[in-house]
């Protein structure tokens, strides 16, 4: 019995295909359904669990060697929040895009973690190393 670390057994066999230089895409909860590639629900209420929560958890386990994020993100988010999440992907080269660019590469996403995060433009993509 696995207890400690990702304990979701769908995350796990989700994580299990990402090899290198594949695309996950991490989620809030309003972001569009691709039913093209595998999503895991995570969302259980309002912000629980977070964008934030999940890329913690993913970088104790995984080598991620860029993350692409919205434009809007820091347009639409105070500087408390963005220095949140370059606190979270420090050392990832993080790039910005138009939203609609943004959702141009989930396609090509290995899947999709959908959290419950209610921040505003929190989609993150990031890339295995």
């Amino acid at each position: 019995m696995i207890n400690h670390g990702i304990l979701n057994p769908q995350l796990l066999a989700l994580l299990a295909r990402v090899r290198h230089t594949n695309a996950l895409v991490i989620a809030d909860r309003g972001f569009p359904f691709w039913p093209e590639i595998e999503t895991v629900d995570l969302a259980v209420v309002d912000d629980l669990p977070t964008v934030l929560q999940l890329i913690k958890a993913l970088r104790a386990n995984h080598n991620f060697t860029q993350a692409y994020m919205a434009k809007e993100f820091q347009k639409n988010n105070f500087k408390t929040m963005q220095e949140k999440f370059a606190r979270a992907l420090k050392r990832i080269p993080t790039k910005y895009e138009a939203h609609v660019d943004f959702k141009k590469r989930v396609p090509h996403a290995i899947g999709l973690i959908r959290t419950g995060d209610t921040t505003q433009y929190a989609n993150t993509i990031l890339i295995s190393g």
